[in-house]
């Protein structure tokens, strides 16, 4: 992998995991993660202009990516109600690399070389570890997570080609933000009445924006590595994410660190370090 695509998926990786503890932190998970992607449409919007539409053969994969899209946000939100982010976050980021590792070959005839599989398999074990260090977060909070990492594994795939077919992975990434907002709201507005919904909007909007930029542009950065680099590969060192959000979850929002979380860490960037090796 060629140091310029390894520095982007880590700066996606610190954009994920800031959007994540926003929705974390937020008083409404399931408006704020609508809120985000939102904000990742705004951002999104300013730009189409000045680039070309995705190729015709892409079409499909972003009707297919913003249904999974709107599955994903609304795991999201009901995952972090469920249980602690130090038990969601590592499962969901966790299992997906696992799961496109698997099918990698299977569904995209792309081989994986021997180092890029040890290093996934290291990353994601020390991604899994931090699950054992959870102190809260029951079952329902397990099965979503395992739910989400299936929606995620799902979506990389999907967007993985349409980004290949589109010609511009830019482009791509823009347009692909546009539909799952519409579908959320959609649903937000049939729960719970305009009002409601509203009234959150106003309020936090600024936060939605935030989280939004942030959020279009990690994902933009994958999906233009994987362009350059093996999907599952690039999907796996995305999941480096969990690094940052210890950090964050520590110094910012002042949360203990267990002993695992330190572990975790060092077994992730072993990982990395095997992937750039190989």
């Amino acid at each position: 992998m060629p140091i310029d695509v390894l520095f982007l998926v880590l700066l996606g990786a610190l954009l994920h995991a800031s959007w994540n503890a926003l929705v974390k932190a937020g008083s409404d998970k399931a408006l704020d993660a609508t809120l985000i992607a939102a904000g990742a449409a705004a951002c999104s919007i300013p730009f189409l202009p000045f680039l070309p539409l995705p190729g015709a053969a892409a079409v499909p994969f972003l009707f297919a990516s913003a249904v999974l899209q709107f599955l994903y946000f609304r795991l999201v939100a009901a995952a972090y109600t469920a249980g602690d982010i130090s038990l969601v976050y590592p499962i969901m980021r966790g299992v997906a690399p696992l799961i496109v590792a698997a099918a990698s070959n299977l569904l995209l005839g792309e081989a994986v070389s021997p180092a890029a599989l040890a290093g996934i398999i290291i990353i994601s074990a020390g991604i899994l570890t931090l699950a054992f260090e959870a102190r809260r977060g029951g079952r329902r909070a397990i099965i979503l997570s395992l739910a989400n990492a299936v929606v995620i594994a799902g979506y990389t795939f999907v967007d993985g080609v349409g980004a290949r077919l589109s010609s511009n992975p830019v482009s791509y990434t823009l347009w692909m933000s546009l539909l799952p907002p519409a579908l959320l709201f959609s649903w937000a507005f049939y729960q719970r009445g305009w009002a409601p919904v509203a009234n959150h909007v106003r309020r936090n909007w600024l936060r939605g924006l935030a989280g939004g930029c942030g959020s279009i542009l990690s994902y933009g950065f994958a999906l233009w590595a994987m362009t350059k680099a093996p999907v599952a590969v690039v999907a796996a060192l995305r999941e480096t994410s969990i690094l940052f959000a210890v950090a964050i979850s520590v110094f910012i929002l002042k949360e203990s660190a267990s002993n695992w979380r330190y572990v975790a860490a060092a077994v992730i960037a072993l990982g990395v370090l095997v992937m750039r090796l190989g």
